[in-house]
């Protein structure tokens, strides 16, 4: 029932861990949030504007299940990420050591390498370790680590990681936790109110179906205090219309990260399709996803490489076909199904407006190239 609540084209769109699919109500919202105060009246559209930011990180704390004060928008992740880590004194002291995985998205890295001291040093987990396996993670977590990212899920391994556990060795270790949620955000249920974790970096593109441009940045009340970004605005300001060059005064939520002048058309789409989602329940949405995985590892299990237990795997499927790969991706190609590959295989991403007919006919392309 929730095909029609999106656009879909023709074929069959499994792509999600890319872009999702917009909702078909997403652009009368857009007209009437972002549109209509600007065009229906003389009046400048600021005070219209503004409230659609307020939904937005309504929306955000009802999936997180954390109070709106601690989210602030941010252009994309890498951004996001910068911001933090020149805000954190600890983060910017010298020899700070940060512990990321090979695995994580390379944007990541380049943007940390940047953020970071020229003393300090990136430490990384082998691309061999299992990273579903918190254990393992304990062996990397020391006590001189100032900093564990931890990516929620792996775009390329379809691993999902063991947040609550991580964030606390963390706590235990004395390190700083960051959360990257772009690839789980929308079909992993992620309870901040459950997870102890200092930080948060996530976007709205993937599973949330929302189009790019609208990344998030989460801090705990805890740490809010002690960030003071280097990358500021009016819209940092405790009072953005005080307008006193002489003065600035951090906001005392998370928006003292947001900046400048700030982007309004994202968060507007962003803000009406994460609230569908808030409504709908990630939970609901995970249950929807793991159905239709277990259908496609139930005739292609020889061929899976990714986890298939739900604590375990993501919301993706990653499935190596071999030397007849190719001739797999131009048949899906050809049928209009939608997937993608990377290095250890085709990539499969089951959304809610996916059904069980749209992977039986991917069973049947594949099958029908295998014999």
């Amino acid at each position: 029932m929730y095909k029609d609540d999106f656009n879909l084209a023709a074929g069959c769109y499994l792509l999600n861990h890319s872009v999702g699919r917009a909702l078909k109500s997403s652009q009368n919202d857009f007209s009437q949030h972002f549109f209509a105060p600007w065009q229906a009246s003389n009046k400048e559209p600021w005070q219209q504007w503004l409230p659609a930011i307020e939904r937005f990180t309504q929306a955000l704390s009802t999936l997180f299940n954390s109070p709106s004060r601690q989210f602030c928008p941010q252009v994309n992740l890498s951004s996001a990420l910068t911001k933090l880590v020149m805000s954190h004194p600890r983060l910017q002291q010298a020899n700070c050591k940060v512990l990321m995985a090979q695995s994580d998205f390379p944007s990541m890295g380049f943007a940390m390498q940047k953020a970071l001291a020229s003393s300090a040093e990136i430490k990384f987990i082998p691309e061999h370790v299992d990273l579903t396996d918190s254990v393992q993670w304990q062996q990397y977590i020391q006590a001189d680590i100032d900093l564990v990212f931890i990516s929620h899920a792996y775009s390329n391994t379809g691993q999902q990681a063991p947040v609550a556990e991580i964030t606390q060795l963390c706590k235990h270790a004395g390190c700083l936790s960051l959360v990257d949620v772009a690839q789980s955000a929308g079909v992993l249920p992620l309870d901040f109110s459950q997870v102890d974790a200092d930080f948060m970096i996530g976007s709205s593109v993937k599973w949330l179906c929302s189009g790019p441009g609208a990344a998030y940045l989460w801090v705990s009340q805890a740490q809010l205090s002690v960030c003071e970004p280097q990358d500021v605005g009016w819209f940092s300001h405790q009072n953005p219309f005080e307008f006193d060059i002489h003065h600035f005064a951090y906001h005392d939520s998370a928006l003292r990260f947001w900046g400048g002048t700030p982007s309004i058309a994202p968060f507007v789409l962003a803000g009406h399709s994460i609230g569908y989602f808030a409504k709908l329940g990630v939970a609901t949405v995970r249950a929807h996803n793991l159905a239709l995985l277990e259908q496609l590892s139930a005739e292609f299990r020889p061929y899976l490489v990714s986890p298939t237990t739900p604590e375990k795997c993501s919301g993706t499927a990653i499935l190596n076909f071999g030397e007849q790969q190719p001739a797999v991706l131009s048949a899906l190609s050809q049928a209009n199904i939608s997937v993608d590959a990377r290095a250890y295989g085709v990539r499969v991403s089951p959304h809610i407006y996916n059904n069980s007919s749209d992977i039986a006919q991917l069973i049947k392309v594949v099958k029908q190239t295998l014999s």
